[in-house]
């Protein structure tokens, strides 16, 4: 008997072994995982979250950017380094990184040890080892590996769509200091017209009812410019939110005013089957798909397979036996025991992941759909915004400017009065307002664009957000 017993050992330990060889190189290191998500954004910095705790300072390398004036790709730098819920998707990498571990462990044995067992004998050990669970220990951490594919889409998602929100803050930061600019510009024509007003009143040129008028559009326009005033400070606040700055960090600055848009846009050829291969939401629904057909394979096939506990057990002493050196003894014996999967075979827990599944399908089947129509409608938002940018750039303020001009040569010609001159510069300034505002739409559209074909869809920004309050060009009252 302890031949047999011997040999049923040796076969369970060499068992044993090959299992914890193929399982032994799962890590409880998210290196890997961070890695992969540097290759799937093309971001060679992001956060140093590998075995640290978590720190409240701000990253060293993200102080030293934020020290110099900041433009659009130095600020999506700084945010990466940062931001704050961005570290904590990749620190999450760790919850299915330690899913995976755990899904790749062998069963512990279960050892029980007897002094005064049931049996004629002083001492009895046993050694139950559940066979079953160990041999499906590979196929259970093959159904948990998608699961960390999917969080790896999932954070590298995490990137592209703070980048995209960093960029349309930032611009949206710069059009607001450039409307501000030029609404201070807009109140000191105002203020010309209404000094005019009380000096033509004063002479007797002018009555009070148009004076009174003229005053009014000014005031109208100073609350018009703190309203401006009160844009910035927001622009500026959800920027820093982003940017994850605090304390003396926070006193960042703006480089450089939104650029011209370029004399064409950026191809959109094919837009729809580059959005749908490069989509990381896309890829992680597939993971979850695949997650769960292999979980619900696991568990159809746990379901059938018996539970089959191994025993060994050693019994040691004979009270009954007298002869010398008997109680020195030791007797070995094995056992194996069968559950029989005759009623609970988890039909319940496969019934659940089969419906699980089937509607994860319906989502991914519906996401391409909506991924195809999120490119169409990023492809028009930035043809349109270029085509109008471009009108702005090379047709409306030109041309409100030649009036200007020209309005300002019958002016000196005594042809044209002091107002007709101001409500000119007005209307050329309103113009350069309008130009800002479809420069900062061109431009979050273009980060749109690249977030999409980065692999993220953005949520676009509705038409007209962020635009100025309304500057009246034309005088409620005027003439000579």
């Amino acid at each position: 008997m302890s031949r047999v017993v011997a040999t049923a050992l040796r076969s369970a330990f060499a068992l044993l072994l090959v299992l914890s060889v193929g399982l032994g190189c799962v890590s409880s290191s998210i290196d890997h995982d961070v890695r992969r998500v540097r290759a799937l954004t093309r971001v060679e910095q992001l956060p140093d979250v590998l075995d640290r705790d978590v720190d409240p300072r701000a990253a060293e390398a993200a102080r030293r950017l934020l020290a110099q004036p900041l433009d659009a790709d130095t600020a999506v730098r700084v945010a990466l380094l940062d931001n704050r819920e961005l570290r904590a998707s990749l620190r999450e990498l760790g919850i299915e990184r330690g899913r995976l571990l755990q899904a790749s462990l062998l069963p512990n044995p279960h050892v029980e040890a007897e002094l005064l067992p049931e049996r004629d004998t002083a001492v009895e050990l046993r050694v139950e080892y559940d066979i079953t669970r160990a041999l499906l220990t590979p196929s259970r951490a093959a159904a948990a590996a998608p699961a960390l594919d999917a969080a790896r889409y999932r954070a590298a998602a995490a990137v592209v769509d703070l980048s995209v929100r960093v960029r349309r803050g930032f611009y949206a930061l710069q059009a607001a200091l450039q409307r501000l600019a030029l609404a201070q510009r807009t109140l000191d024509a105002w203020a010309a017209g209404r000094d005019a007003a009380q000096a033509m009143h004063a002479a007797g040129n002018l009555n009070q009812l148009e004076l009174a008028g003229h005053e009014a559009a000014y005031q109208k326009q100073r609350v018009a410019v703190a309203l401006l005033e009160l844009e910035v400070a927001s622009a500026r606040e959800q920027l820093q939110r982003l940017l994850g700055a605090h304390g003396a960090a926070a006193n960042w600055r703006v480089r450089g005013e939104l650029t011209a848009v370029p004399a064409e846009p950026p191809s959109v050829d094919r837009i729809e089957t580059r959005a749908l291969r490069a989509s990381l939401e896309l890829k992680e629904h597939g993971q979850r798909v695949e997650s769960l057909a292999r979980r619900a394979g696991f568990t159809r096939a746990q379901g059938w397979i018996p539970e089959v506990l191994l025993d060994v057990h050693a019994l040691h002493g004979n009270e009954d036996d007298e002869a010398p050196g008997a109680d020195d003894a030791w007797r070995w014996g094995a056992g194996v025991s069968v559950e029989i999967p005759l009623f609970d075979r988890d039909q319940g827990t496969a019934a659940a992941l089969r419906a699980e599944l089937e509607a994860e399908l319906e989502r991914y089947y519906g996401l391409a759909v909506e991924i195809r129509s999120a490119a169409r409608e990023a492809a028009s938002r930035l043809e349109s915004a270029h085509a109008r940018a471009r009108q702005y750039q090379a047709v409306i303020v030109p041309a409100q400017r030649q009036v200007t001009e020209q309005t300002l040569l019958q002016y000196n010609a005594m042809q044209l009065g002091i107002f007709a001159l101001l409500a000119a510069r007005r209307e050329q300034l309103d113009a350069e307002l309008a130009y800002v505002d479809t420069l900062r739409e061109y431009w979050s559209a273009s980060a749109e664009l690249d977030a999409l074909l980065a692999g993220r869809r953005a949520m676009p920004v509705p038409s007209g957000a962020g635009a100025a309050p309304a500057f009246t060009t034309t005088e409620s009252t005027g003439g000579h």
